[in-house]
């Protein structure tokens, strides 16, 4: 049996008419920068989310950039060192400096133990990024209590997470939000697209020039923005998309606790483990396996016809390119160890009970044998 770790042709096969549709309403136009399907899906993204605003960019790397300038965040940015490189890369292409605060162990995402202690450290602290990895929430609470206290701003990295919610509300319903439509995603378009939510008017039309060259209107540029549109085509295939989230998140939750099920119990392996104040939407299942099984576990899947992933084998403090912020090996144990031990297995939405059955099968098999 040949399971890919992500098969887009079963979910376009399966709503193919539809998007086959959209696109060619958008070639039939011939608009295709912004215009009426853009805010069409900005409209459904806000309501869907809860927010009062919903800004269409090119990428979730611009979400997280835009997001960045427009509150004019300089000096600090706190964020956790395990996640994609564009978190970080967006702090550092803003003109601010990332600094990290470690993961809890069991959720992957920022642990808010020790971050007022980091506080203290940095002189010159502006912003939080909380990252909210592989479709969970960060607990947010202690968070915000302490960015409140420090007046810091918190700008949410939700590229993996649209659909979760925290203590019943939606990430993206409360503070500044990114998202990434990159077609890996839970939801997914035909190339790059991103997303930023945000209660906050004044905030949301400044992104909104920001994303045309800082022009406002057209020609009459007031600050330096950037080229970064979401296109007519993606916002008409996201909007047809949109539709299925709920069903397809339903079935990745499926998929995840078919997979507890079949691995409950099984030696040097552990299991994700849900928030219980949150909703997880499971971008990625990843297992945790002893460092020293990881790699040639993932080997003997692969021999078996199954694709995994690692996200991420390398830290984003012992990044070659951030060596100017001095840390060392060690600095943060927990997101190394994650690194060294975390393993992603197949969850999209369609992916079979049967191929589940296999692929914790040849998990059964190495481990035992």
């Amino acid at each position: 049996m040949n399971i890919p770790f992500l098969d887009l042709k079963r979910q376009y096969n399966l709503i193919k008419d539809e998007i086959n549709d959209a696109v060619m309403d958008v070639l039939d136009s011939q608009k295709f920068i912004l215009g009426e399907k853009v805010e069409e899906f900005e409209k459904n993204v806000a309501r869907y989310c809860g927010a009062k605003n919903a800004i269409g960019v090119a990428s979730g790397t611009d979400a997280l950039l835009l997001s960045l300038k427009a509150h004019n965040i300089s000096g600090k940015v706190l964020t956790s060192p395990f996640t994609f490189f564009a978190t970080a890369g967006a702090i550092y292409n803003a003109g601010a400096i990332p600094q990290f605060i470690d993961i809890d162990p069991k959720t992957y995402n920022m642990s808010p133990d020790g971050l007022e202690n980091v506080i203290k450290k940095y002189e010159n602290v502006s912003a939080i990024i909380p990252v909210h990895l592989f479709g969970q929430s960060t607990d947010m609470d202690p968070i915000i209590e302490i960015a409140e206290e420090h007046d810091l701003t918190i700008i949410e990295d939700a590229a993996q997470s649209l659909g979760a919610e925290y203590k019943e509300k939606k990430i993206g319903s409360i503070n500044t939000s990114c998202f990434s439509f990159f077609p890996s995603k839970n939801l997914g378009c035909l190339g790059d697209g991103g997303m930023i939510t945000t209660n906050d008017d004044e905030l949301a039309e400044k992104i909104r020039t920001l994303r045309v060259h800082g022009s406002k209107p057209k020609y009459y540029h007031h600050m330096i923005g950037y080229n970064s549109r979401l296109d007519a085509i993606q916002a008409s295939v996201l909007n047809v998309k949109l539709k299925y989230l709920d069903k397809w998140t339903d079935a990745r939750i499926k998929n995840a606790m078919n997979y507890n099920k079949y691995l409950k119990d099984l030696i040097n392996l552990e299991l994700p483990e849900m928030h219980v104040r949150g909703k997880h939407v499971y971008n990625q299942y990843t297992i945790k396996v002893k460092s020293d099984l990881r790699n040639n576990m993932k080997e003997f899947l692969g021999e078996n016809g199954i694709n995994t992933s690692i996200y991420y084998p390398l830290p984003l403090h012992l990044q070659p390119c951030f060596s100017f912020l001095r840390y060392t090996k060690g600095d943060f144990k927990n997101s190394e160890t994650a690194c060294n031990e975390v393993l992603s297995l197949p969850i999209f939405p369609e992916l079979k009970k049967e191929e589940i059955k296999y692929v914790t099968d040849t998990i059964k098999n190495f481990v035992f044998n």
